[in-house]
């Protein structure tokens, strides 16, 4: 099965794309430019399909992020610290970025004859960003099943979403993901923030999973408050 990675440059995605590279053939990385503030992001994605000796495209789709307002990952909005489980961390919602990066990205595999299109949406994902639940992934294949009839049949894999971050920790590790070369932080400074809810969730997996976490953080106990781990 020949696969396109939808590929942020953060630790669930790069760990998928080992998992693809180890499993299917995979195609191509696709990132996208949305405006996020933490667009360091893409230089960690380009590394990897470096790495795994693929092609890495980038769609800029700056202008429509701008036109979704509201989000603290494109507007000028504080970051909340804390868990993904606190209500604040609504803030980072930017509102249909799967939906339209995923349209694009099955338009991509249909022009380019490839039999899937990757994403790493996770469970731990499914309380704050609607697009990231198994229900909205199972209606965006029906639809897409529809808008592609009769030219293309592309599949949407999505092998984490029913699993956690800590899952992805660990299969990450077992297809030899190096998870020093990935960037999660929300607030794309010189290194990992540690208080971010994206850097808590990834700190708490590495534990979880009981993997050696590589990250520098700016702060790399506030996770065990964030967590209820003190």
């Amino acid at each position: 099965m020949k696969v396109i990675v939808i590929c942020s440059g953060g630790m669930d995605s790069v760990a998928l794309a080992h998992r693809v590279a180890a499993t299917h053939q995979l195609h191509a990385l696709l990132s996208f430019d949305y405006g996020q503030r933490h667009l360091k992001e893409l230089e960690y994605a380009a590394a990897c399909a470096a790495r795994l000796g693929v092609p890495h495209e980038v769609v800029d789709i700056a202008s429509v992020g701008a036109a979704l307002t509201g989000s603290a990952l494109t507007d000028d909005i504080d970051v909340p610290d804390g868990h993904y489980a606190e209500e604040t961390m609504k803030l980072t919602v930017v509102p249909n970025r799967n939906a339209i990066m995923l349209a694009i990205a099955f338009g991509m595999a249909a022009a380019q004859k490839v039999d899937a299109v990757a994403t790493a949406v996770h469970g731990g994902d499914h309380f704050i960003y609607p697009d990231c639940r198994p229900e909205f992934i199972d209606a965006f294949q029906a639809m897409q099943n529809r808008a592609l009839d009769g030219y293309a049949s592309v599949e949407l894999l999505t092998p984490y979403v029913h699993g956690s971050k800590a899952d992805i920790a660990a299969d990450g590790a077992k297809y030899g993901t190096p998870f020093a070369e990935t960037w999660s932080c929300y607030k794309g400074g010189d290194m990992h923030c540690g208080r971010c809810g994206t850097c808590v969730e990834r700190r708490e997996a590495f534990d979880l999973a009981g993997v050696e976490d590589p990250t520098m953080y700016a702060d790399p106990d506030f996770w065990r408050a964030a967590t209820g781990k003190e």
